[in-house]
């Protein structure tokens, strides 16, 4: 239980200080009223042109706007998980994946999306082939 408490924590502390470090290249603001579809299609559109850190910042307006639409949340915290494994940025790419699976080991976990889940757990395998 402390470790999964303490991978959220670092998971929210290395998303909450790489939006900061993104501001400067993100848009000044995600338009309100976007639906979930319409901010994952803007991130997507977004990554497609190498803004990582444009997309990331609609993938938060997802976790920050929609918190109660799991799917959406799943997606958004695996893309996010993503982006920066892409960056390189392993260490922040797997606390951003392992605080996705410790969703999956709470209650109700059967009525998350299970591609994410499976996603990340190759990924997570992957850096750790890179690695060695």
């Amino acid at each position: 239980m402390r470790k999964t408490i303490e991978r959220l924590l670092c998971a929210a502390l290395l998303l909450s200080a790489s939006l900061l470090v993104s501001c400067a290249s993100a848009p000044a603001a995600v338009p309100e009223g976007l639906t979930p579809m319409e901010l994952i299609q803007r991130a997507q559109d977004a990554t497609d042109k190498n803004q990582y850190n444009v997309a990331i910042q609609y993938y938060q307006a997802i976790l920050d706007r929609y918190p109660d639409d799991e799917e959406m949340v799943c997606a958004a915290e695996y893309e996010i998980a993503f982006i920066k494994y892409k960056q390189k940025k392993y260490a922040e790419a797997k606390a951003g994946f392992y605080a996705l699976l410790d969703r999956y080991k709470q209650v109700d976990a059967e009525f998350l999306p299970a591609q994410y889940k499976i996603l990340a757990e190759k990924v997570l395998a992957k850096i750790e082939l890179e690695k060695k």
